[in-house]
């Protein structure tokens, strides 16, 4: 249980700042003022020995005056039996008049006869039984001080019971009265020891003690008292009351304010965070609407986003995404990144090549163009990856509708006259570049005006349809016809030379002159001209040596054709 209790405090310790603070200003207040009891017990401590020291120097003195008055009082027998009464005083623990080398007085007859002999008279009587009692050493310090220094010399040992002793050492000087009986040899005639018992002196020491702890006891426990309720009110609930706030705030609950305490730093405190509390409230809610705005445009978007983590993982696939790239959503997470297209080395290159560079591809029936990148954050670190497709197959067929439109003659699906001038300018180009062969025939309907006449024009224009079949049938894939201008047409055949040409055409005519349209029977005349033989400066002069054949055909009866030839040289006058 101890134990128990020993891991809640260091837990509590650990964990609360208000333990952490009251145990911080207790400890210092405790210190504090051990040091002060321990200053003021120590003045005691040092007062008490110092006046108890002062008044057993009293006492020495007053007890060598006595002994010296009862010496020249010519009693000295009875000073032994005063040492002896004395000893018998509470406190005194030994009393004795030494000689100066040590040895106790009055013990032997060597005093005494020297006395009488300078007397002159046997005054004192000789002591019955001799003995000598050593006290102190010679050399003991303290003796030989008072001795020499002629000064009253104390020091402290411990005592048989346990307690401490003081002991003085007092020099008995040898005044000019004294000189009758000892004499002038020594300036000191013995030493009086007197020791008391500091047991009285300790106990008022262990009093005083117990009476500073008491008192400390006393002090610690109001101060105890007054910092826990000042820590707990001023100190530490306005700070649990912020922690509180700032669990509460972190569970998402942004407009939770702390109640302010005071106007001190705690206070202040309080209200710094009821404000910054405010303006993440005010940007929470922006952020949120423009979360719910961009949530929104992504979830609504027609083009395809998909977008992944700094790791690689994909965390984002809109509905169109899903829908452009035939794959749930679900497929395309476990699937990753680098399979999107199922392709990853594809993806991987695309990535290389960063923003600004869409691809265009063929996926799932659909065309795309697909537009990769990797995001770097402000450190230049990656954040992530996006994939933007787009759908483009209907652009693609409305390019390729108006591509059609602006090169293909609406009625025979021939190229149109645009288409020709463009294509026959690239060709005679290239032939006069590489030293190629090209050859072109031009050829109209014979007669057609006839049958605008007589049948119409929707017959005319059946009559051109049927026509530009025939030639779709006829000329090879390399070849290109189209329509020149009302019931004329002129086909290129590039790497043609006129003999190939000429054999095209007339199969053409042949095809043409077997075919019958609504019961009509039609015919053309073709020209035909060949680049190498004739050598034109240019593709306009190019199709008017074509023409030229052509109606050189017409006159000769239509139905025919007729290979142009270069213009004769002129003859020299």
């Amino acid at each position: 249980m101890a134990s128990d209790l020993i891991r809640r405090a260091a837990l509590l310790f650990r964990e609360r700042l208000g333990f952490k603070l009251m145990a911080a200003v207790l400890a210092a207040v405790l210190v504090g003022l051990v040091m002060v009891v321990t200053f003021y017990t120590d003045r005691q401590r040092r007062h008490i020995h110092e006046n108890n020291e002062r008044a057993m120097r009293k006492v020495t003195e007053s007890v060598i005056q006595s002994l010296q008055t009862v010496m020249l009082a010519g009693y000295a027998d009875i000073a032994q039996l005063f040492a002896d009464r004395l000893k018998e005083v509470k406190g005194v623990v030994d009393f004795r008049i030494l000689r100066t080398t040590g040895l106790e007085a009055f013990r032997d007859n060597k005093t005494v006869d020297e006395v009488n002999r300078r007397r002159g008279n046997e005054d004192f009587s000789p002591h019955e039984k001799e003995e000598e009692i050593a006290v102190l050493p010679a050399e003991h310090p303290s003796l030989a001080a008072t001795v020499s220094e002629k000064r009253i010399e104390r020091y402290y040992d411990p005592g048989a019971a346990g307690d401490s002793q003081l002991t003085f050492l007092a020099p008995i000087l040898n005044e000019e009265r004294c000189h009758r009986c000892h004499g002038k040899a020594h300036a000191v005639r013995g030493v009086l020891k007197l020791t008391t018992s500091l047991a009285e002196v300790e106990k008022d020491l262990r009093e005083t003690w117990m009476q500073a702890l008491a008192i400390l006891a006393i002090a610690v426990t109001g101060i105890v008292v007054v910092v826990v309720l000042v820590l707990r009110r001023q100190i530490v609930r306005p700070i649990v009351d912020v922690s509180q706030a700032m669990s509460v705030v972190s569970t998402g609950k942004l407009d939770h304010e702390v109640p302010v305490i005071g106007q001190d730093e705690v206070g202040q405190m309080a209200k710094s965070f009821n404000s910054m509390t405010q303006e993440l409230h005010k940007t929470y809610v922006g952020l949120e609407g423009e979360q719910n705005k961009l949530t929104t445009i992504i979830l609504t978007a027609r083009e395809g986003i998909v977008v992944t983590n700094p790791a690689g993982r994909v965390v984002l696939v809109n509905p169109a995404a899903a829908t452009l790239l035939g794959k749930s959503a679900e497929r395309i997470i476990a699937d990753g990144f680098d399979r999107l297209i199922d392709d990853p080395e594809t993806m991987a290159a695309w990535l290389v090549e960063g923003r600004g560079h869409p691809h265009t591809i063929e996926h799932n029936g659909r065309v795309l163009d697909v537009e990769v990148a990797t995001i770097a954050g402000p450190d230049g670190a990656p954040v992530g990856s996006t994939a933007l497709l787009r759908d483009i197959t209907e652009e693609k067929r409305l390019e390729r509708e108006l591509k059609e439109l602006s090169t293909t003659d609406g009625l025979t699906g021939l190229g149109n006259r645009r288409f020709l001038d463009r294509s026959l300018e690239h060709e005679v180009e290239r032939a006069r570049g590489a030293d190629a062969d090209l050859s072109i025939f031009m050829f109209d309907i014979d007669h057609f005006k006839k049958f605008n006449d007589t049948h119409g024009h929707d017959q005319g224009d059946r009559v051109l349809k049927a026509v530009a079949e025939m030639i779709r049938q006829v000329v090879r894939k390399v070849d290109i016809p189209c329509r020149y201008g009302g019931e004329e047409f002129l086909v290129i055949l590039p790497s043609t030379g006129e003999d190939g040409a000429m054999i095209l055409a007339d199969r053409l005519r042949k095809g043409i002159e077997d075919m019958v349209v609504d019961g009509l029977k039609v015919t053309v005349s073709i020209g035909v001209a060949s680049f190498r033989e004739l050598k034109p400066e240019s593709a306009p002069r190019f199709v008017e040596m074509a023409d030229a054949a052509l109606y050189a055909g017409k006159k000769g009866g239509r139905n025919r054709v007729v290979l142009a030839v270069p213009a004769p040289a002129p003859m020299d006058p």
